[in-house]
């Protein structure tokens, strides 16, 4: 199985604190805007069916489900799928599965549309992962996929910072949820919040913050900080991609037309099934 249970369980917990369950629409819907930016909308209709792989706490769901026939929400975690559901609990249409996209009991060519968001650079083979999920596509339907870069439109101080950070990372990713937990919420307020507010104060003076250290979350609340700063330094498996890799591994899965995001987060791409 491409699973790895430890990572499984860490985001379970992660999304059961950090559950979005009494957050307005409104909170989260930039950064719906941000990551669904060159989704193909036009080609989805109110009898489409598609899916959302690692669904997590069904934050994007809710907002994708509306404008669906049917999604299909999936998750290997059973306490992040526990969340997903109250989150979606005024939808209708959603139908969930506690499994990989290996054991999900639909057919091959089955889904009008699919999106995995910041989901497959957690698995051991992001790239068998993805040729199944392609597998499970009409021809013809899209794929929005969000896979974590590897700088590679980043200056080299850039990376060399990352790897300072990573290291942390494969540290605190060992240690109990709750430990982990509070170190991140350290990280989240003296790394995070001080280099966003200085990028946006930055900004206010008009210097250009694209190669700015956490510029992405300028506008960001220390509630979103906090979640994306244990999604980061929580998880002890993290594959990084370039566009060159990203673009590599979609075409031998079975995706053409494909196309990247020119905007963060790096790299959100779409591709249409053969």
């Amino acid at each position: 199985m491409n699973l790895d249970t430890k990572t499984i369980n860490s985001f379970g917990e992660e999304w059961h604190y950090y559950n979005h369950i009494n957050l307005e629409d409104g909170f989260i819907e930039k950064y719906f805007n941000d990551y669904f930016a060159i989704f193909p909308w036009d080609l989805i209709s109110k009898n489409s069916v598609g899916f959302d792989l690692g669904c997590g706490s069904g934050r994007w769901s809710r907002f994708v489900a509306p404008k669906v026939g049917t999604l299909h929400c999936i998750d290997a975690s059973e306490k992040a799928l526990e969340i997903a559901k109250i989150n979606c609990k005024n939808l209708d249409n959603c139908v969930f599965h506690l499994c990989s996209i290996e054991n999900i009991t639909s057919e091959d060519n089955y889904f009008d549309f699919g999106f995995s968001l910041g989901v497959l650079h957690h698995v051991p083979n992001t790239a068998s992962a993805l040729n199944i999920a392609v597998k499970k596509l009409k021809k013809g339907a899209p794929l929005l996929l969000y896979l974590y870069f590897s700088f590679d439109n980043k200056p080299v101080w850039y990376k060399l910072l990352w790897k300072v950070s990573d290291l942390f990372r494969k540290i605190i990713s060992k240690l109990p949820f709750k430990i982990k937990l509070v170190t991140c919420k350290v990280i989240a307020r003296f790394i995070y919040f001080p280099f966003s507010r200085l990028a946006k104060f930055f900004d206010y003076l008009e210097f250009n913050t694209n190669h700015f250290p956490l510029a992405y979350y300028k506008n960001s609340s220390l509630y979103t900080m906090e979640n994306d700063a244990l999604d980061r330094f929580g998880t002890s498996i993290e594959h990084r991609f370039s566009k060159v890799e990203i673009e590599n591994m979609m075409k031998i899965a079975g995706l053409s037309d494909i196309k990247f995001s020119d905007y963060p987060p790096f790299w959100v791409s779409v591709g249409y099934k053969n």
